[in-house]
């Protein structure tokens, strides 16, 4: 199983927006910039994350993007299931999607169905207050030139 890249791009947006101060919006330049994400599909990206209910949107020049929620409660399993939908990592772990004939009797899917369920708790332990950045005053030194 591999992140898709929109996936990739939106947790790193997500990532940018938790780390601004607080009231401050990110506008899709400013994001596209420091986090070198192409700039139309990061706005794709963006109103898929606002649509779930993920970030909120400003119009107009003062404009742009906030999380909807503290970062302490967003979780890359959130990010990643708005952009991608649900994860499964094989088919036999989509119950109702699953057309296999053994479905029932299959000695693997407790197998599968166990190591989705611990990928997702690892995805949902991940939130971004863990992730935001501490700012470091530097001390000047005196005496030296």
């Amino acid at each position: 199983m591999r992140l898709s890249r929109k996936s990739d791009y939106a947790l790193r947006a997500v990532r940018h927006l938790a780390n601004l101060p607080t009231g401050k919006l990110g506008s899709i330049n400013s994001i596209s910039e420091a986090e070198s994400v192409p700039r139309e599909f990061l706005a794709k990206i963006l109103k898929d994350l606002t649509r779930a209910g993920l970030l909120m949107s400003y119009q107009g020049v003062p404009g742009g993007y906030r999380l909807a929620h503290q970062p302490k409660d967003v979780t890359f399993l959130d990010v990643i299931e708005a952009i991608d939908g649900p994860i499964h990592l094989n088919l036999c772990t989509e119950s109702e999607n699953c057309s296999c004939e053994k479905y029932n009797t299959c000695q693997m899917r407790d197998f599968w169905v166990k190591q989705e369920v611990a990928f997702k708790r690892a995805l949902k332990a991940q939130h971004f207050g863990k992730y935001r950045t501490k700012k470091v005053t530097k001390i000047k030194k005196r005496g030296r030139k």
